[in-house]
């Protein structure tokens, strides 16, 4: 998936006029090719097996060039961050968090359920983008 996924990256960038450089293709790289998320750190740690010397800005940057792209999601309770399997911009996410072996499946519904909708709208609030996390322990830690 990671090649894909810089494909259409690459292709995105190209679209809207972004850079594409070395660090941020090196990093979506990283993110997209982890079996579990990622700390900021451990994607530092991976990219200076790639770029010599990187520095911690350099690889938050990328980080959050990739988040405000819609390519990388960050996981809330974990400090981690995941690429985003649904390959779009979305402004719901939802993940499956297994405390087990901490996988991670993002689930796709990408409209705010009716019984939120309903909160926000009582509330007066306009919501924007929003994050479930749902931890617990998936089908393989749990047999």
């Amino acid at each position: 998936m990671s090649k894909e996924l810089l494909r259409k990256a690459e292709e995105y960038c190209a679209q809207h006029k972004l850079r594409f450089t070395d660090p941020r293709r090196e990093v979506l790289r990283i993110i997209a090719a982890a079996k579990k998320p990622l700390g900021a750190y451990d994607v530092l740690e991976l990219l200076g097996k790639s770029i010599d010397n990187p520095k911690p800005p350099t690889a938050y940057r990328a980080i959050e060039f990739w988040q405000e792209q819609g390519f990388v999601h960050r996981i809330e309770s974990l400090n981690a961050y995941v690429s985003c399997e649904a390959g779009h911009r979305h402004s719901g996410s939802q993940f499956l968090i297994c405390d087990s072996c901490g996988s991670v499946t993002e689930t796709h519904i990408c409209t705010l359920p009716e019984a939120f909708q309903k909160l926000v709208s009582e509330n007066s609030f306009e919501a924007g983008k929003w994050n479930l996390e749902i931890h617990g322990q998936c089908s393989h830690c749990h047999h």
